[in-house]
């Protein structure tokens, strides 16, 4: 499909919250297969409707080795959260930077996938974490808000090992 442009910090369409996807159309599915297509390429694990200027609730998240198992999440919903994790994260709309965020160690998250289909994903450690932050771009909500002690710059060549 498309690798779509990325939104970066200053954005002011980042800081907006997302519309409810009523139903999947044609449209939809292109906006979907662009935001994989868009987050394998910068070498991301995640990435919301909104880092690509859609006000949309969609979310798609791969944090497997390989990038071979995309989740994606239509008007997604946290059910539950326990525990606690801190921890390194960057984003792909705060580029050359990361910061320590603490975010629950256990996820339960309620949405669609991209046939409608009511599904029910529980995470922890990495994948409760991207649920988290990439849920907080529906809400027009940065990771960079969240993080202790500032954020710091990271090296490019480490950043993508």
């Amino acid at each position: 499909m498309a690798i779509r442009n990325i939104r970066i910090i200053g954005d002011s369409v980042l800081k907006k919250q997302s519309k409810e996807v009523k139903e999947m159309s044609p449209k939809i599915k292109i906006l979907i297969k662009d935001m994989l297509d868009t987050m394998y390429a910068a070498q991301g694990v995640g990435l919301a409707a909104p880092q690509v200027g859609i006000l949309k609730r969609i979310v798609v998240i791969d944090i497997s080795p390989e990038g071979d198992s995309p989740i994606v999440l239509i008007n997604p919903v946290i059910l539950e959260t326990s525990g606690e994790q801190t921890g390194e994260e960057g984003c792909l709309s705060v580029p050359g930077k990361s910061g320590t965020v603490t975010r629950p160690n256990y996820v339960k998250v309620k949405a669609f996938n991209e046939n409608m289909e009511e599904v029910i994903i529980e995470g922890t450690e990495l994948l409760a974490r991207a649920f988290m932050h990439e849920i907080d771009h529906l809400y027009g909500e940065l990771y960079v808000d969240k993080v202790i002690g500032g954020l710091r710059s990271v090296n490019n060549d480490e950043e993508n090992d």
